[in-house]
Order: C-alpha cells, then sequence, then structure tokens
C-alpha cells in the first residue's frame, strides 16, 4: 500500500499468535519523493503494543523500519480474529528536519497542513512450525541445495544421542570400580583384622608355654600348632 509521500509495506501487521510470548512485527516506510517526510503511528489499543520509533523522519528516496511489538497475551481471541487496528501519519517536513523535531502540530488538519493518513489491521497467524526430522539416506536423488539443508538438520537429531551413550559408559565403569575398590577395601580390614587376632593369640601361647614349661605341661609346639589350625578353620568358616 503507498500513498502520494511513502510507500508502505505489508498492508497489514501480522503477528504470529503464541500465548505468554511477546511477538514482534516489522512495517517499513519507503520515502518515494524528494522531500523530509515525518511520521507518526496510532493505534486503536496503546496498552497492548509498543511501536519503535512511533514518530520520526524518513529521508527523501530511502526507507526506515518500524517495529511493532505485541504484549504478551494470556488468552486467544476468538476464532483467531483481532479488531486492533494502526493509523499511520506521515506529512512533509523542513529540509533536514530530524526525529526530535516531530511534533504533533504537524499531524494537525486544523492547522492547514497536509496530512496523509493509511489505516493498517492487524492479522494473526499460526506461528512457524518447527522442520520435522530426516532420516538418512531418504533424500537420494534429491538436488544439491536441499541436499545440504537436509544434512545439517540430521546432524542435529543424531548428535544428541550419540553423545548421550557416550556418556553413559563411563559412569556405569565407574559404578563397578567404586564395587570392586569397596569389596578390595573390606577383604583388605579382614586381613589386617586377622593378622592382629593371630599376633595376640601368638602372645597368649607364648605365655602359656612358659608357665607350662615351669609346671612340666604340654609342649610349646604342639599347643602352637593347634591353635593356628583352629584360628585357620575359623578363618575358612567364616568365608564360607
Amino acid at each position: 500500500m503507498s500513498n502520494e509521500l511513502l510507500d508502505i509495506d505489508p498492508i497489514d501487521l501480522e503477528f504470529p499468535f503464541e500465548l505468554k510470548k511477546q511477538i514482534s512485527s516489522s512495517l517499513y516506510l519507503a520515502n518515494k519523493t524528494d522531500d523530509y517526510v515525518a511520521f507518526k503511528v496510532k493505534t486503536t489499543n496503546p496498552k497492548k503494543y509498543c511501536v519503535r520509533p512511533n514518530t520520526g523522519v524518513v529521508l527523501p528516496r530511502s526507507s526506515s523500519e518500524v517495529l511493532v511489538t505485541m504484549q504478551a497475551q494470556k488468552e486467544a481471541p476468538a476464532d483467531m480474529q483481532c479488531k486492533d487496528k494502526f493509523l499511520l501519519q506521515c506529512v512533509v517536513a523542513t529540509p533536514g528536519a530530524t526525529a526530535k523535531e516531530v511534533t504533533p502540530e504537524m499531524f494537525s488538519k486544523e492547522a492547514g497542513h497536509r496530512v496523509e493518513e493509511t489505516k493498517l489491521r492487524v492479522v494473526y497467524v499460526d506461528p512457524p512450525r518447527p522442520p520435522s526430522p530426516v532420516r538418512e539416506g531418504s533424500e537420494e536423488g534429491s538436488s544439491p541445495r536441499a541436499s545440504v539443508s537436509d544434512s545439517a538438520n540430521v546432524s542435529d537429531f543424531t548428535a544428541a544421542p550419540r553423545f548421550s551413550v557416550d556418556r553413559l559408559e563411563p559412569q556405569e565403569n565407574s559404578s563397578e570400580a567404586r564395587a570392586l575398590i569397596t569389596r578390595l577395601t573390606e577383604e583388605k580390614n579382614s586381613a589386617l583384622q586377622l593378622n592382629q587376632k593371630l599376633q595376640q593369640e601368638l602372645e597368649q601361647l607364648k605365655r602359656e608355654n612358659k608357665r607350662s614349661q615351669s609346671g612340666g605341661g604340654i609342649p610349646f609346639m604342639y599347643v602352637l600348632l593347634v591353635g593356628l589350625i583352629g584360628l585357620i578353620l575359623g578363618y575358612i568358616m567364616k568365608r564360607t
């Protein structure tokens, strides 16, 4: 759509509607004259939209972008229809004018200014769908351009499972290693306890041997042999 001063694109402000999400739509203004053109953007629902810039100057034979942002909505409208509208006003400004010099009086028809006005509708459209996964080898015979695009999609979908498996293997090995270390530690502690017990029994046997030698009792080697056999049998019974 265009008027005598500006070409306006698009003619409708389209928003890919999604709940609880800010959505933006761009409006492009092209000055097709040799004059400085001042513009101003109005809306029927100012609390719902943010327009940057809402006023400005388009230089001769140049263009400007206006970003319209819709605030996040909690509810979807009935039938996805929107009644909001925008009004774009433009007027010839003095040569060399800047955005700071744009005033509301410049767009006053009562003051005799020639103001061009264009109404814009708000249209809700479906949000873009994410690309579907493509299996390897399914694009045989396709064009080189398509194969490059599809190969990028395939790499995106296959990379994650491969990395997930690589991370799981060290975890399993680590669990087995910890179990082995725990078992060896327990066996080491048992062996140390058995060694301490044998030393205590040996000391006791030495003391009893001294008493038996002084009183004519059982020989020391016999007692020592019987004690060691009993300890070994006890340890075997405990392991089984």
